[in-house]
């Protein structure tokens, strides 16, 4: 059996973050993924898919993410019925993730502030929390995306460390990986 759903789209409202009476986060919110194929009319038409992220990654969903942003989820279908206050049996559909990826600039949204990399929020190996992947990636100027020196202790990304610099380099064979 396999149940895995792939989904990149943008989210349609800011994420609804609560808590359990045991005090674990639950984030709920809903992307708006495009269809690949346009309707008679010539339009692109999305489907609105509706996600739950449980624990630390829930509390992260919540503070990153916002109404427009773009994220990527990895997850699993999961139906849940409930009976409402009618008395009538409702069924939801919803994608339970496993991970949520951040996959533009936080300054795409929020004017401004630095992006720090694709962050990989939840997943099987990762229930505890937050994991940055790419800790302190940051963008040059060259890109649009604000300028930032990108290593404080080095002054130019030419400079070689190693360049000959007259004196030999001491290197035993203990050194080696090989």
């Amino acid at each position: 059996m396999l149940n895995r759903v792939v989904l990149v789209g943008r989210l349609t409202k800011d994420p609804e973050l609560k808590y359990t009476p045991n005090g674990v986060a639950v984030a709920n919110f809903t992307l708006a993924v495009n269809r690949p194929f346009s309707n008679q009319q010539g339009e692109r038409e999305a489907d609105f898919i509706n996600c739950v992220v449980w624990r630390k990654p829930a509390e992260n969903v919540a503070n990153f993410l916002k109404k427009g942003s773009l994220a990527g989820v990895d997850g699993r279908l999961q139906t849940r019925s409930y009976e409402n206050n009618q008395g009538q049996r409702v069924y939801v559909t919803e994608v339970m993730a496993e991970s949520v990826q951040f996959l533009e600039p936080k300054s795409a949204n929020a004017g401004g502030q630095q992006y720090q990399g694709g962050s990989n929020f939840g997943g099987p190996s990762n229930d505890r929390g937050f994991e940055q992947q790419n800790q302190n990636r940051s963008y040059g100027s060259d890109n649009g995306y604000g300028q930032q020196n990108q290593n404080q202790k080095r002054n130019n990304f030419n400079d070689d460390p190693f360049a000959n610099d007259g004196t030999p380099i001491d290197i035993s064979d203990d050194d080696l990986p090989f």
